[in-house]
C-alpha cells in the first residue's frame, strides 16, 4: 500500500516519531537529548519498515536514517524488536489520547452528545492518521500477524484505543441517547476500524478528497448506524 509522508502536526512530538503524551516524562531521568534521540530513532524506524519492511530493515540503517551511531540504537533500545514495540505503544497511546480529547471537548467544552462526541472522534481519527499514515499501516498491517513478540503489547495498547470509544457508547447508552441492546464493545471495534481502513484508502488511493470530505462521508455513515433512539 502506498502512503503519503508524514507531516508536521498540532501534536507536538506526534506520532510521526512515535511520542506519546507522557513520554517525556517516561524519560525525565534521562533528560531531553535522550528524549529526542528516541524520537529520531522512532521516526527513521517507522519510514524504513513502510518503505521495505520489518525484515529488512536493519539496526544499522535506522541509526543511518535517523544520523546516529549504531551503538545509540542499542542505548535505547535493547533491539529492533523492543524499538518497534515501543514505536507501537507510543503511536498508538497517542491516538487513544487524541481521540479521548476530542469526546471530552465535544461534550463537555461545546455541550454537545455522546454521538457528536463520536463523530469528534472519527474527526481526531482523521487528522491523527493524515499526520501519521505509515505508523497507522503498520499498525493496521501487525493486527493480522500473530507470530511477532510484541503481540501482547499490540494487543494492550489495541484496547486502550477501543476502550475510550467503549467509554463513549457506554455513556451514550447509560443517559438514552443510544439502545441498551447496542453491542458496545462489537461497535467500538467496529468504529475505529471503520476510521483506520477508511483513512488510510483515502490516503492511498483518493488523496484528492479533502480530511472535511472524508469526515463528512463517515460522519453520514455513523448517524446511519449509530443513531440516537427516536422518542416514543
Amino acid at each position: 500500500m502506498s502512503v503519503r509522508t508524514e507531516h508536521p502536526r498540532r501534536h507536538g512530538g506526534g506520532a510521526t516519531s512515535g511520542a506519546a503524551p507522557g513520554h517525556g516524562a517516561r524519560e525525565a531521568g534521562h533528560g531531553p537529548r535522550r528524549g529526542a534521540t528516541r524520537r529520531k530513532l522512532f521516526d527513521a524506524a517507522v519510514t524504513l519498515i513502510a518503505e521495505q519492511g520489518f525484515s529488512s530493515t536493519t539496526v544499522d540503517e535506522i541509526a543511518e536514517r535517523a544520523g546516529v551511531a549504531k551503538g545509540t540504537v542499542y542505548y535505547n533500545f535493547a533491539s529492533k524488536n523492543v524499538l518497534y514495540e515501543e514505536l507501537l505503544r507510543d503511536g498508538i497511546d497517542l491516538l487513544a489520547t487524541s481521540l479521548q480529547e476530542a469526546a471530552d471537548r465535544a461534550v463537555r467544552a461545546e455541550g454537545g452528545t455522546r454521538v457528536d462526541a463520536l463523530d469528534a472522534m472519527i474527526r481526531a481519527g482523521l487528522d491523527f492518521i493524515a499526520g501519521s499514515p505509515s505508523l497507522t499501516q503498520l499498525y493496521v498491517a501487525e493486527l493480522w500477524r500473530t507470530n511477532r513478540v510484541w503481540q501482547p503489547t499490540l494487543q494492550s495498547v489495541r484496547g486502550r484505543a477501543v476502550a475510550v470509544v467503549e467509554s463513549v457508547l457506554r455513556d451514550a447508552v447509560a443517559v438514552g441517547e443510544l439502545s441498551e441492546e447496542l453491542d458496545i464493545p462489537l461497535t467500538a471495534s467496529a468504529l475505529l476500524g471503520m476510521v483506520l481502513v477508511a483513512a488510510l484508502d483515502w490516503l492511498s488511493f483518493q488523496p484528492h478528497r479533502s480530511v472535511e470530505d472524508v469526515h463528512a462521508s463517515l460522519s453520514r455513515l455513523l448517524q446511519g448506524r449509530v443513531s440516537p433512539m427516536r422518542p416514543k
